[in-house]
């Protein structure tokens, strides 16, 4: 489990877990539960350059699909197989087992432009 609290945020309700200059990423527990039931997830290909910021894939529920954010610019060396075969997984538990993919960062200094756990819950009052 990728503990919350020791995550960094996007607004836009992505997470990066920082481990050396390595990011796993996913989306909020807020996040899951707006957008409902996960059916179907596009995940990045391994090798591809992600930017800070900008689409790295989509996430679709029962009610909408919605764009997936890179919280920081970099090379995907890991997708979660497990979650796009099986998408529920990040309803379930989207700090753990629900991770998305994760990114060989370029750029350790972008990780300080993202919101900490308790700046990311002050933007959901």
């Amino acid at each position: 489990m990728y503990n919350q609290e020791k995550c960094k945020f996007l607004k836009s309700h992505e997470w990066a877990f920082i481990e050396g200059g390595d990011a796993v990423t996913g989306i909020s527990d807020h996040a899951q539960h707006e957008i409902g039931d996960i059916v179907f997830v596009e995940l990045p290909k391994v090798g591809a350059k992600v930017e800070a910021g900008k689409r790295a894939g989509v996430i679709e529920s029962v009610k909408s699909a919605s764009d997936i954010y890179a919280p920081v610019t970099g090379e995907v060396t890991a997708i979660n197989a497990a979650a796009a075969a099986d998408p529920s997984v990040i309803n379930k538990d989207p700090h753990g087992a629900g991770w998305l993919y994760k990114i060989k960062i370029a750029d350790i200094k972008e990780v300080n432009a993202l919101l900490t756990f308790e700046q990311y819950k002050d933007t959901l009052k």
